[in-house]
């Protein structure tokens, strides 16, 4: 049987790509350390679900505890690795850049340290689509040089997915980037947009609407992503890099409607001028991915919507 080391497993695209290996009878070991950048009870909730998988179990431990993590490759002998692990969130990155560089530089370097050492087949990086700043060619190609990372959280993505290529070329280790757009759906972050604006919709709360919506992104549904992290796994490829979104940008405040007409009442906008560390427009020319992978995102945004919405309402860890 396969095994595969998912790191950030308790989080929300970690714990959906646990559920999506663990039901095609592959071993996996999840990695993560419930900080405390939201609710840990969340992340705790998501390990409890994937329980019920007896070819799943956790490890809690920081990825930049180089014994530790080096301890495990050691005993485990992982045929892969999905690295999901990370510290996220753009606004956030801006207030604390030395965390976000030591936890996902220094941290991503001691695993791939180790998975060069205990021989890894294949080495899975979950970057992001903010590495592109505000470039002028769209839809967004992986051939951007991806030199001018408007916040420090694109920054420590983009310096990961650099370093991949030189452990790739000094040491062979397989490295393939995975850069996400506007991820959303069931057990999402509770920082993120689609979650956000559920929450006002439920609860009143308010939320920040930047430049009155006015902002198109390739809304992702987390099914498709983990589609695309399976598919990278599965074809080790020495150095690459992939797109994973849609190809169809919409607007925020559309994204916002749909969520609006299956809430039946609006959520609580507040009107604010959108921060430097955004871009005006975000979408994905996925034509690599699709070719080298047979990568296909296949739920619709109105679909997506539903299916989060749906789970968001009748959840009792979000109330």
């Amino acid at each position: 049987m396969m095994k595969v080391l998912i790191t950030g497993a308790a989080g929300f695209i970690g714990s959906h790509l646990v559920e999506k290996l663990c039901g095609q009878d592959i071993e996996v070991v999840g990695l993560d350390n419930f900080n405390d950048y939201y609710d840990p009870r969340k992340k705790r909730a998501n390990e409890k679900r994937l329980t019920r998988y007896s070819n799943f179990r956790m490890i809690e431990a920081d990825i930049r505890d180089r014994p530790t993590i080096l301890r495990m490759f050691s005993e485990e002998k992982f045929d892969g690795v999905a690295h999901l692990a990370g510290m996220a969130g753009v606004r956030n990155a801006v207030k604390h850049p030395e965390l976000y560089f030591d936890v996902n530089v220094n941290g991503s370097q001691t695993l791939m340290g180790a998975a060069r050492d205990f021989g890894v087949s294949n080495f899975v990086f979950a970057s992001t689509s903010t590495v592109y700043g505000e470039s002028k060619r769209l839809p967004l190609e992986e051939t951007d040089p991806c030199d001018r990372p408007l916040q420090p959280y694109a920054a420590s993505k983009r310096a990961v997915e650099i370093l991949g290529y030189t452990y790739h070329f000094l040491y062979h280790l397989n490295f393939t980037v995975v850069r996400f757009f506007s991820v959303y759906g069931p057990y999402g972050r509770p920082d993120m947009m689609a979650y956000l604006v559920a929450e006002s919709i439920a609860k009143g709360k308010p939320v920040f609407l930047y430049q009155g919506g006015e902002m198109y992104r390739a809304w992702t549904f987390v099914e498709d992503i983990t589609e695309g992290i399976k598919k990278a796994l599965e074809k080790p490829c020495g150095y690459e890099i992939y797109n994973l979104g849609r190809e169809e940008p919409v607007l925020l405040k559309d994204f916002i409607a749909r969520l609006e007409s299956y809430g039946g009442k609006k959520a609580n906008l507040i009107d604010a001028p959108k921060p430097d560390s955004d871009v005006n427009e975000s979408y994905a020319d996925i034509s690599k991915a699709r070719k080298m992978l047979g990568y296909e995102p296949k739920v619709t945004v109105e679909e997506g919507v539903r299916h989060f919405w749906d789970w968001y309402i009748n959840d009792p860890n979000n109330f």
